[in-house]
């Protein structure tokens, strides 16, 4: 089995797993974190004794806070804007172009892109403590793909206020709003219940799956490449403007303040 930098992996029953492993950020991801993702479930779908693949989060607060700011707030100018959003296509369809069934086991927070990508999961599993929202627009960054994939699964409305107010739901009003399909009383319970519903998946007809899945992703593929395509031409302005550092640094200084006060408390 591969070795990767920033997640672990395994397989167990028949069912590939993938824990997310980067501590430093509550397993925010980079670019190489991205990568590592990307070619682990690559793997996994070519891997004969795999019959599903389960995305989790190590340690007890996070699935994955999403897009580290440390790596978006260098970004220079529209051109790096464009280039670093089209680097999502690939992460995005590395995951929507799985044969094998794929679930989510939110045991903590998905915000963000990490909440964009566990929505793209064809089971998800959380808890009340699963908290799941798009706060992009706090830290200044425009929110693209997001509204897209919200708006699929829970109206447009509701895509609406969620992503302007940068709110995050708990689990218990994800799972209301059919975001989460299985929500368990404790977080210890996250990963049995996946495990259980992956085993479910990894015993189907495997073409049977495959080309099922296959017609799921072509229902909605096209406005998915419609989406990174705007994308790449809002970030450009987003990052061109100097508003996304600007608010980026905000962050930082108020959560460097947060950390110093905490100390002196």
């Amino acid at each position: 089995m591969a070795e990767y930098t920033y997640i672990k992996t395994r397989v167990e029953d028949g069912v590939g797993i993938i824990t997310l492993d980067r501590p430093e950020t509550i397993n925010g991801w980079h670019a190489p974190m991205r990568r590592d993702i990307i070619n682990a479930l690559k793997a996994f779908n070519e891997d004969k004794s795999v019959g599903a693949v389960i995305l989790t989060g190590a340690g007890t607060k996070a699935w994955s806070s999403g897009q580290d700011l440390n790596e978006t707030k260098v970004i220079k100018g529209g051109e790096d804007g464009a280039v670093w959003a089209e680097e999502w296509r690939e992460f995005y369809n590395a995951l929507r172009n799985m044969d094998k069934g794929t679930v989510a086991a939110l045991n903590g927070v998905a915000a963000g892109s990490a909440y964009q990508y566990a929505m793209l999961h064809d089971v998800i599993v959380g808890y009340p403590g699963s908290r799941m929202g798009q706060p992009e627009i706090n830290s200044g960054i425009s929110s693209v793909t997001g509204p897209h994939i919200m708006d699929e699964r829970i109206g447009h409305s509701r895509t609406s206020e969620l992503t302007l107010r940068g709110r995050v739901m708990t689990g218990t009003e994800a799972y209301e709003a059919g975001v989460i399909h299985y929500l368990v009383d404790e977080q210890d319970q996250v990963m049995p219940k996946a495990m259980e519903i992956a085993k479910m998946l990894a015993v189907k007809a495997p073409l049977a799956m495959k080309l099922t899945k296959q017609r799921i992703r072509e229902m909605t593929q096209q406005g998915l490449e419609d989406t990174i395509d705007a994308n790449l031409k809002i970030s450009a302005e987003n990052y061109a403007s100097g508003e996304p550092q600007k608010w980026m640094a905000k962050f930082f200084e108020e959560r460097a303040a947060r950390k110093a006060a905490a100390k002196k408390g």
